[in-house]
């Protein structure tokens, strides 16, 4: 890994350098989208069907593209019992985590005749993408379905690419039966955003739409926004760790790669203070990456946007990770609890040598769903509030109104909204 002095400039640059891979830079594909998006949303089932065969290779029609109950039964008994246990044991952390994040509509009654609230509504349908094909992504499944159940949403409609056979994968499906999908559906791509966006005569229409996908998921999600709600456009994985001489080069390396072999895009960066630590965290990557399956693309990741940043003081170090704001941020130094506290954006903060940031894509809870390229500077991770909305309670009594009339009359008239002055005088006209 390219080690570099930390200053003004090299900061510039490393962060021009990481906005490049932004989805909304990926112009050249919007037109192709936009035409799959429009044609969804004219022909409907046909357009899907057609779509399915072309670009996944798998023939489906209105009576194979909904997923049954039989087919269900057949994936979990081809799931390996001791992975159906584990992903169990994730629902528990995950679900435990989530219900603390529930909100409850509240009213405040005062004497002087007003009651103000605040009631909370569940979405009543929800889109959940997953990623298909030969890959499986149970932990997506569990995150982007499970806080949409806490949240109390009555239809949770997953749609997934089919195999060439037709098939949705056993261990995908299991993890959306367990989590609590009421629908799944055999098709991917930007067809399927804009399948649930519009509807068509098998698929549903939905509020919202949440998941992960290919440049062509996320172009197609930025597309249909505005017909429904999405979560976020969602760029290629990140990963800062921020360390000092105290921590241990072996894992750094380790947890740096752990992104990195995501995509070639991905992003894996060292904050250090340590000159020292930063020399071994190198070698030990350049070791790593010559025994692991994925080398090919950790080498491409690491090659384009990976990077070792010397600082020097912890101070500075700190004021680039609110810079770069990462999804994943570790921080592996003397005093991380307190080093955490003046960290201000990031997607997900892991703690210490032994809280590495495949325990937050898996297993311990919070949410894996996380803000990408700088966006945690203004967004958060997927939560139980993404999936339920606000509506505001207002009650004034006649003495309450009286009170103050004139005080919003004279606010709506010198806006020159005398329509809105007039709803208010016309209750209290002798």
């Amino acid at each position: 890994m390219r080690i570099v002095a930390l200053d003004e400039n090299s900061k510039k640059d490393i962060l021009a350098d990481l906005l490049k891979r932004d989805p909304n830079n990926y112009t050249a594909y919007s037109d192709t989208v936009q035409e799959i998006v429009d044609t969804v949303k004219r022909d409907r089932d046909a357009a899907v069907f057609s779509y399915t065969e072309q670009f996944d290779h798998a023939v489906i029609d209105a009576s194979t593209i909904r997923v049954t109950k039989e087919e269900i039964e057949e994936a979990m008994r081809e799931v390996e019992p001791g992975l159906l246990e584990v992903m169990k044991r994730s629902m528990k952390n995950i679900r435990a985590f989530h219900e603390k994040q529930k909100t409850y509509s509240w009213f405040d009654s005062k004497p002087d005749g007003t009651i103000l609230g605040q009631k909370i509504t569940a979405l009543s349908s929800v889109g959940v993408y997953v990623p298909g094909g030969k890959a499986a992504y149970p932990s997506s499944v569990l995150m982007n379905i499970i806080p949409a159940e806490v949240a109390g949403v009555e239809k949770i409609v997953m749609v997934t690419p089919p195999g060439r056979d037709g098939k949705v994968n056993p261990v995908t499906l299991t993890a959306a039966h367990l989590a609590g999908a009421t629908e799944v559906y055999k098709v991917g791509g930007a067809q399927a955003i804009a399948a649930l966006a519009f509807g068509t005569e098998s698929i549903p229409r939905v509020n919202k739409i949440v998941g992960p996908g290919n440049i062509f998921v996320a172009l197609a999600k930025k597309a249909v926004y505005g017909h429904v709600s999405i979560d976020s456009i969602a760029g290629p994985s990140e990963i800062l760790v921020l360390a000092d001489e105290s921590a241990n080069p072996r894992f750094v390396a380790a947890d740096l790669l752990s992104q990195a072999e995501h995509d070639e895009l991905a992003s894996a960066i060292l904050v250090t203070t340590s000159m020292d630590l930063a020399k071994k965290v190198s070698e030990e990557a350049k070791q790593f990456t010559k025994e692991l399956s994925r080398s090919e693309i950790i080498q491409k990741s690491l090659d384009n946007y990976g990077y070792i940043l010397v600082a020097d003081s912890m101070a500075d170090a700190l004021e680039t990770v609110n810079e770069i704001a990462p999804e994943h941020l570790e921080i592996v130094t003397k005093n991380p609890f307190e080093d955490m506290t003046r960290v201000k954006n990031a997607g997900a903060i892991f703690i210490g040598e032994y809280s590495s940031e495949p325990l937050g894509d898996y297993f311990a809870g919070p949410n894996h769903v996380l803000p990408t390229n700088g966006t945690a500077k203004f967004f958060s991770p997927l939560n139980v509030d993404d999936f339920v909305k606000k509506s505001s309670i207002i009650y004034y009594s006649k003495d309450a109104l009286e009170a103050i009339h004139e005080d919003i009359e004279a606010f709506a008239e010198a806006e020159q909204l005398t329509a809105h002055a007039n709803s208010v005088r016309v209750r209290f006209e002798k």
